[in-house]
């Protein structure tokens, strides 16, 4: 009977085991996604040959990052255009209390992670 019961507990915990390498295995793969999605952002935004025309003085768009957001600027007349949900993330972003900060860096949570729990994206795919 003893014996029944260890081996019941060992299952048991086999299988935590298995749902906490399946969680983290999925966690791996939203970093790698979201990794790739940036890299491809990055990437878009440096190349030189595909050169970005601003719509109202026909200027060429400067990419920067700002707060973790990458926008366009241009360098002609200075306006800023902004992806689809830049701005709301942005606003959103700039009205998080200090304290929800602080609680974020507290347990390790970056802003790019907030981002994506509240299902914004970067970049359009």
């Amino acid at each position: 009977m003893e014996d029944e019961k260890d081996r019941f507990g060992e299952k048991i915990r086999l299988l935590e085991r298995a749902r906490e390498d399946i969680y983290f295995a999925a966690k791996d793969r939203e970093l790698i996604e979201k990794l790739k999605a940036r890299l491809k952002k990055v990437e878009r935004s440096g190349k030189e040959n595909q050169r970005l025309i601003c719509p109202k003085c026909q200027g060429a768009l400067e990419s920067y990052s700002f707060m973790e957001f990458f926008l366009d600027r241009c360098s002609s007349c200075g306006g800023l255009w902004l992806d689809q949900g830049e701005l709301q993330a942005i606003l959103r972003e700039a009205a998080r209390s200090p304290l929800a900060s602080l609680i974020d860096q507290f347990i390790g949570r970056d802003k790019t992670a907030r981002r994506e729990e509240n299902g914004e994206r970067q970049e359009k795919v």
